[in-house]
């Protein structure tokens, strides 16, 4: 993943966690403890806007309840909207987490937002393993 022409910059990360069913990552990832962790402060993943606590925005566009959730999301208050999806898939051991983000500004910025997103990613870990 890099630049497309309909999408901009673009990255993707994705971990897989063993013995954790789909369901149950999908229930920890949208408690407030898990939107915390990946989208900045807890936030009722419904459709519609959403505000956290430290000025950044967004609207959520798309909540399939147990698959995933596409939104608008920014890296810092005031920064143009980017487009985020975090979805869940059943994996052979377990459930792997996959978050895609588009329309991202430059090269620069996609490198920033894949370390990010692997250390969200790390950070759900054990949030995700606790109900295994």
């Amino acid at each position: 993943m890099g630049r497309t022409r309909d999408a901009g910059w673009q990255c993707g990360v994705r971990r897989t966690v063993a013995g954790v069913d789909p369901t149950g990552a999908w229930a920890r990832l949208a408690s407030a403890e898990g939107t915390a962790i990946w989208l900045g402060g807890p936030v009722a993943l419904e459709p519609g806007p959403y505000a956290l606590a430290d000025g950044r925005e967004g609207e959520i566009r798309v909540v399939r309840p147990g698959s995933h959730v596409r939104l608008t999301w920014q890296a810092a208050p005031g920064d143009p909207d980017t487009t985020l999806q975090l979805r869940v898939l059943p994996a052979r051991t377990g459930t792997t987490v996959a978050v895609h983000q588009e329309r991202l500004a430059d090269a620069e910025q996609r490198a920033q937002m894949l370390a990010h997103w692997e250390g969200v990613l790390d950070a759900l870990r054990p949030v995700l393993a606790s109900g295994a």
